[in-house]
């Protein structure tokens, strides 16, 4: 039973990398074609909510919001504090 946790972590953790993809392509589409685009506050919380590293990965990647500090800075923040997070829980725990 408590192998299940883990299990449920990692598939949360599986879909909500694959959300933030989605959502970080959605927006640089939006953007070319100058059409509503995802507020910066969603995508900071998808990243914030485990999507970090997809999220980061894929700006990187399709050169999406690399000249704004707010996201080159703050993802990376993210994620250092996810690991520190990890690592705590992993201590308590």
């Amino acid at each position: 039973m408590e192998h299940m946790g883990v299990w449920l972590l990692i598939i949360y953790l599986i879909l909500v990398n694959v959300f933030a993809v989605g959502i970080t392509l959605s927006d640089k589409q939006k953007a070319k074609g100058g059409k509503w685009r995802v507020p910066e506050k969603t995508l900071l919380l998808v990243a914030a909510l485990g999507g970090s590293i997809a999220m980061l990965v894929t700006m990187l990647k399709i050169r999406h919001k690399t000249k704004h500090p707010k996201f080159m800075i703050g993802i990376p923040a993210i994620i250092v504090a996810q690991i520190l997070l990890v690592i705590l829980l992993a201590v308590i725990f």
